[in-house]
């Protein structure tokens, strides 16, 4: 279960954007990579969207701290 985080406090970039939240869903992509939906605990605004989200889906290379 080590690539299972489902619940755990995690922190990373996100297109060079810091974040911090709680994963909701771990998956494992076609081709074996590892995938993440964070829920953030603040907005982020990334540089193509006008509003803050709330949601990111990062890889598992994108998390800094486990």
């Amino acid at each position: 279960m080590g690539w299972i985080k489902d619940g755990e406090q995690v922190a990373g970039k996100y297109f060079d954007q810091a974040f911090e939240g709680v994963v909701s869903e771990s998956r494992v992509k076609y081709g074996g990579r590892v995938q993440y939906t964070v829920e953030l605990h603040n907005p982020i605004t990334l540089p193509w969207r006008n509003e803050p989200v709330n949601l990111v889906l990062v890889d598992n290379e994108d998390l800094t701290v486990l």
